[in-house]
C-alpha cells in the first residue's frame, strides 16, 4: 500500500512539475520570444527546484536533516536532472529539428520519458533510505 501510495504522490507531484515545466516554456516562447532550446532550459531549472523540494518531503518522505546529507541528495538530484535535461533537450532536437514534430507536442513527448526516468533515478539512488558512508 505505501509503494502505491508513493507512485501516486510521484505521478501527482510529476503531473505538477510536468505543468510547472510546460506553462513555463509556453510562457518563455509565446510571450519573451525565447528560442526552444534556452526555453527549454529555463523551465527545466524552475521545474527541477519544484521537484526536489515536493520529492524530498513529499513523495520518498526523505528525513535527513544533516547539511551534508541534504546536500548530497541536492547534488545527487540535480546530477540526474542534468542528465534528464539533456535527454529532454535530445528528444526536442530530434522531433523538432528532425522528425518536424511541432515543439509543443515535441515537449510533452520529451517530459513523458522524463518523468519516468527520473522516477526510476530518485527512488534507487537519490532518496534511498541508507547512505552509502553510513
Amino acid at each position: 500500500m505505501e509503494k502505491r501510495n508513493e507512485i501516486v504522490m510521484y505521478l501527482f507531484f510529476g503531473v505538477l512539475t510536468t505543468v510547472i515545466n510546460i506553462l513555463c516554456y509556453v510562457f518563455l516562447r509565446e510571450y519573451l520570444h525565447i528560442e526552444y532550446i534556452l526555453s527549454t532550459t529555463i523551465a527545466w531549472l524552475i521545474s527541477v527546484v519544484f521537484a526536489f523540494l515536493t520529492n524530498k518531503k513529499y513523495v520518498f518522505k526523505s528525513n535527513f536533516t544533516e547539511l551534508n546529507a541534504v546536500i548530497q541528495e541536492f547534488f545527487s538530484f540535480t546530477f540526474f536532472r542534468v542528465v534528464s535535461l539533456g535527454m529532454d533537450l535530445g528528444i526536442m532536437v530530434v522531433l523538432v529539428e528532425i522528425i518536424k514534430i511541432d515543439d509543443f507536442i515535441a515537449k510533452i513527448a520529451a517530459n513523458i520519458v522524463v518523468v519516468i526516468m527520473n522516477y526510476i533515478v530518485s527512488k534507487y539512488i537519490v532518496f534511498r533510505t541508507k547512505r552509502v558512508n553510513e
